[in-house]
């Protein structure tokens, strides 16, 4: 059997920076099992696997998809650096003559669509609630140690623990943390947290990026994701509330980092635009 497979660093224009994620085109049905080894096999953050949702669908021509995403431990409910790839493989390598393209996923129905040199993913918006810090306080330790801590929220709809640290960290700072984040599985006692955010806030000037964050997932197999899509979807909830802005510009500060252009939109979804860079054409053979 051979699947056409790519590689695409997403939410960068640059070759071997941003996040990597390997698509998969599946012309016919996979069977359960291989997705997960295929997904082990890449060892990249995140796998897609695009597949036609029925017969005489046409990666070229059809506008709807279906899309599932897996890490080299367990398939995710929403990745989207690697919705950004897979648009990108559509509109850019198939050649794709839809403007919109739409995903059906675990998430529910996700929308890409080409702005300029940008695609544009439309995401759900998550909120992050106040946080009881005695809860977290072993993990936050684990991953912080002793710096001043402003904000700690949750999002139980992601399992994500957000992070802010003080006002008073520069970027530097947020970057050249040494995190282990094989300790947070011992050190996260509550069950419910399964990806750490740490943020900061950006520019207070008006000019240059709003707010940076690291993102970590060892409970996926994940230590540190390179720049995460599915985090800024709590993210931009949580700055457009604190900044009170609906349009912001973010920069994950992983070591390949990673721009997003964040557009928080009134129906209780954003916008999150990224470029991308197609490093990777072949086929799985098996």
């Amino acid at each position: 059997m051979q699947i056409p497979i790519f590689t695409v660093d997403a939410f960068t224009n640059q070759p071997f920076s941003g996040n990597p994620a390997a698509v998969c085109l599946l012309e016919n049905d996979l069977d359960e099992d291989l997705h997960q080894r295929i997904a082990t096999e890449m060892n990249l953050s995140e796998t897609a696997f695009i597949r036609k949702l029925k017969p005489g669908d046409d990666f070229t021509k059809s506008s709807c998809f279906g899309l599932r995403w897996f890490t080299p431990a367990n398939e995710v409910p929403l990745c989207g650096h690697a919705t950004l790839a897979s648009a990108a493989v559509l509109f850019h390598v198939q050649k794709n003559t839809n403007s919109v393209l739409t995903f059906v996923t675990l998430s529910g129905e996700l929308k890409a669509r080409q702005v300029k040199n940008h695609i544009v993913l439309d995401l759900p918006l998550y909120t992050a609630y106040p946080q009881e810090l005695k809860e977290v306080e072993e993990l936050i330790k684990a991953a912080v140690g002793d710096m001043i801590v402003q904000d700690v929220r949750y999002s139980p709809d992601t399992k994500k623990l957000l992070v802010r640290l003080s006002d008073t960290y520069e970027r530097s700072v947020l970057e050249d943390l040494k995190v282990s984040a094989q300790r947070f599985l011992s050190a996260e006692k509550t069950g419910k947290v399964k990806g750490l955010i740490l943020t900061v806030k950006g520019n207070s000037s008006g000019t240059g990026h709003d707010f940076y964050s690291r993102y970590f997932a060892p409970w996926y197999g994940v230590l540190e994701d390179p720049v995460t899509g599915s985090a800024h979807a709590v993210l931009s909830s949580y700055w457009s509330e604190q900044l009170g802005k609906k349009e912001m510009l973010a920069f994950q500060c992983s070591r390949r980092g990673g721009e997003l252009k964040i557009s928080v939109r009134s129906d209780g979804r954003v916008d999150i635009a990224g470029q991308t860079a197609v490093v990777l054409k072949g086929n799985l053979t098996f």
